[in-house]
């Protein structure tokens, strides 16, 4: 069972992990590492050179879902958000999308034609993906980077990638739906494990998302209203 609730820099790291383990993922997204003993989150961000503010912000939304507002942006590094995510694109491209299709190759008999067409949809998935981070990478941080500088760029605004943001985690559901219902499995414990894989990069898709949204979108707005760095 999660804890739900606002934590604080006087809370434990330990217990933070322990009540909502997917915040591991948070950490290193951060840079956080394991070994932290009994120190407090506010001990771990310092000694880690992150935002205690950001870190919370980001661990305060996904922990209490949609029923907890994003913090007020005006306490938000914008540079820790923009290191957030950029590892987190580097998680998703490097690490857990190429694990799910090496996974999903074993558990699937590939000289079926369903088997074919279960790779083909996973491979296009995951082209979207890499499109849609390959855009924030190329065109809203630097975007950003410049704001934090101080300079406007008269081309472009949060806006636009407001009103153009995918939410691509949303098509993994077809192919959930193809695999549930249509591929028969020879054996359960594979195919089973790559689907628990799907539904988890799913959620963490959709917090990858929600961060961008209700957290670094906000922040920004207030950064060009501003003129400036906060």
């Amino acid at each position: 069972m999660y804890r739900i609730g606002k934590y604080d820099v006087d809370d434990r790291m330990c217990d933070l992990v322990c009540d909502n383990y997917p915040v591991l993922l948070v950490m290193s997204r951060f840079g956080i590492s394991l070994g932290f003993g009994d120190a407090t989150i506010g001990e771990v961000c310092r000694a880690a050179g992150v935002d205690a503010a950001t870190f919370l912000a980001v661990v305060n939304m996904l922990t209490a879902g949609e029923a907890m507002p994003a913090d007020d942006p005006s306490g938000l590094s914008v540079e820790a958000l923009l290191g957030y995510l950029h590892n987190s694109h580097g998680y998703f491209l490097d690490f857990r999308l190429p694990a799910i299709r090496r996974k999903l190759i074993e558990a699937i008999d590939c000289s079926s034609d369903v088997a074919l067409v279960v790779i083909r949809f996973f491979d296009a998935y995951v082209a979207e993906v890499q499109k849609h981070m390959a855009y924030e990478e190329g065109r809203v941080f630097p975007y950003v980077q410049a704001l934090l500088t101080g300079t406007r760029p008269d081309d472009y605004s949060i806006d636009v990638f407001s009103r153009h943001h995918d939410q691509v985690e949303s098509k993994l559901s077809e192919l959930k739906r193809i695999l549930i219902r249509y591929y028969p499995a020879q054996g359960t414990n594979e195919l089973n494990s790559v689907l628990f894989d799907l539904f988890t990069c799913e959620q963490d898709l959709a917090s990858h998302n929600a961060v961008e949204d209700r957290l670094l979108t906000p922040a920004i707005r207030r950064l060009e209203q501003k003129g400036g760095p906060q």
